[in-house]
């Protein structure tokens, strides 16, 4: 899977920038225009980095870092700002960021600093414990699904299928990237057989009613996404 990227930041053209820039470089990135937003987005788990402005509407970086903390999400942020000063930057690493960009910034040099931020969370195994959508929260560790509060018993297939489609959550997974991501080669299985596992695994999630968090995507693939996040990544 591509590397997968938040940015959040007020400025559209800053925004539009980023994401044409890094989807260059070959990583998926997805966009957030406030704090509020930024902070749903980034609770889910699901992304490898995030990039956040610090004067934001709604929420400043500095509170989006501090709540993502506090719930004990993990997910490398590199903070952005305007502002140059050594208690600004100081103030950011003391509450959990891994890097500061001032602004105007080199290209190259933020690509260095993800790169950088990704080969360290690489080396260190640390995908998120947790991902969450909704009130859908996935125990990695523990491969256990709970819907609110309500344990959902799933396959290893079904816990497969379902995990990379909540750490792409927002996004499109295509039939061909779950087959190479879940059976680990596609001609081990054929499409047929993911359409399959989707609808054993949207039985159970309907059972206790999460039926809405995997969605079809026509002619495309699958999503899981919530009501909060399609709010959220809205542009």
């Amino acid at each position: 899977m591509r590397p997968r990227v938040l940015v959040v930041d007020d400025e559209i053209g800053v925004r539009r920038a980023l994401e044409r820039g890094l989807t260059a470089e070959g990583m998926d990135v997805v966009c957030a225009a406030d704090g509020p937003s930024g902070l749903r987005a980034a609770l889910t788990g699901s992304f490898d980095v995030v990039l956040l402005d610090i004067m934001l509407p709604g929420l400043s970086g500095y509170r989006v870092l501090q709540h993502l903390r506090a719930e004990n999400v993990e997910t490398p942020v590199l903070l952005v700002s305007a502002k140059d000063g050594e208690v600004d930057q100081a103030d950011g690493l003391d509450l959990g960021a891994d890097g500061y960009l001032v602004k105007p910034f080199s290209f190259m040099v933020l690509v260095a600093q993800v790169r950088a931020v990704l080969r360290r969370g690489a080396s260190s195994e640390a995908a998120a414990a947790h991902l969450k959508v909704g009130e859908l929260v996935i125990d990695r560790a523990g491969r256990e699904v709970r819907w609110a509060g309500e344990q959902v018993v799933l396959s290893p297939r079904e816990f497969a299928v379902l995990e990379v489609l909540v750490s792409r959550a927002g996004a499109v997974v295509t039939k061909d990237e779950l087959l190479r991501t879940v059976w680990g080669d596609e001609l081990a299985a054929t499409r047929n057989a993911v359409e399959v596992y989707v609808g054993y695994l949207r039985r159970k999630l309907e059972a206790v009613g999460a039926g809405d968090v995997v969605r079809t995507i026509r002619g495309h693939g699958y999503m899981a996404s919530s009501p909060d996040l399609d709010a959220a990544l809205r542009r």
